[in-house]
């Protein structure tokens, strides 16, 4: 009963429903395949008695979608959560137990969820991880740009003063927004290289850097383009390039670190990042700070403006 009456309906998968691009048969399938993935983990998460239940089911999912899997189950627990009765700390269960390796996948999937919470229902962010709590942000404006296309998406809005979290700089949260949007442009657009691209470079300047990563994110973590369509894109970056290659090593490392990778995020790293996934992955790892300053920029945003410069000097992008 709570499956059924707290599942969003499959149809609002369907790329005909939400009016993206369909590249090809293949590219639609995948895509929506995704979020089939998605609100199956969700459901699990909405009908399981304890984490543990749900993660058994999880675990059922195919490789190439079981990290959208965790990502839906997070933001069904995080729904559950904030709901006025029943359980609570489901997620901190789940993300101290079978939802570690996930730990990327499931701050997304929180920011969908509070995508669709009343503001005084969205979890606190002092607990939250300090460094990757701005990933909650990232799941948020994915759930925006993914459902309300017309306005995120083609009508370039912005939201002023966004208020989460109570840490660190509040600009910056348009910025980890932002990264969300981009990431979804690559479902909106079909994951068509070119178009994906173009919509991009109809945004102002000043946010295209997040854009561009969000986007090198998705198409190495979800894939459903090859290896000429990655160059293409890659050139359409320009000097957004190494940003794509951050976001490109975000998804490598996600995947990585949960067990889950797959050969179009190995072939996406080589042309994205040039370096095999292993080596894009352990990048962004030797890089992490090991204690979470905030000055101007967060800490979240210098560990990726590093990663972007690293893959400059080792060479593996140009600029």
């Amino acid at each position: 009963m709570r499956r059924r009456v707290l599942t969003p309906n499959v149809s609002a998968t369907s790329l005909d429903v939400r009016g993206f691009h369909k590249k090809s048969a293949a590219a639609q399938e995948m895509l929506e395949s995704v979020g089939k993935t998605f609100l199956e983990g969700y459901g699990y998460a909405a009908e399981a008695r304890t984490v543990d239940e749900a993660a058994e089911n999880l675990e059922t999912v195919p490789v190439r979608f079981r990290g959208f899997a965790y990502e839906g189950a997070a933001m069904g627990f995080t729904v559950r959560d904030r709901l006025p009765l029943g359980p609570s700390g489901l997620t901190e269960k789940f993300l101290a137990g079978p939802g570690a390796p996930h730990i990327y996948m499931i701050y997304v999937g929180i920011g969908w969820a509070m995508a669709r919470l009343p503001r005084f229902r969205w979890p606190k962010s002092a607990t939250t991880d300090p460094l990757l709590r701005w990933l909650v942000l990232d799941g948020y404006g994915f759930h925006q740009a993914y459902f309300h296309t017309a306005r995120y998406v083609h009508e370039h809005y912005q939201e002023p003063d966004f208020p989460w979290p109570a840490q660190g700089p509040a600009a910056y949260a348009t910025n980890a927004i932002d990264q969300g949007i981009g990431r979804a442009m690559w479902f909106v657009g079909g994951t068509d290289a070119e178009r994906v691209a173009s919509m991009i470079d109809k945004f102002p300047a000043s946010r295209r850097a997040d854009l561009y990563s969000g986007a090198g994110l998705a198409a190495t973590y979800a894939g459903g383009a090859d290896e000429q369509e990655l160059r293409v894109f890659a050139d359409r970056a320009g000097r957004f390039r190494s940003q794509v290659a951050q976001g490109s090593a975000f998804g490598a490392e996600a995947r990585i670190r949960a067990g889950l990778l797959v050969p179009h995020t190995e072939m996406a790293t080589r042309v994205l990042c040039g370096f095999s996934a292993e080596k894009a992955a352990r990048i962004t790892q030797d890089l992490r700070p090991d204690k979470v300053v905030d000055g101007e920029s967060p800490a979240f945003e210098v560990w990726r403006q590093r990663i972007a410069g690293e893959f400059v000097s080792l060479g593996g992008v140009s600029q």
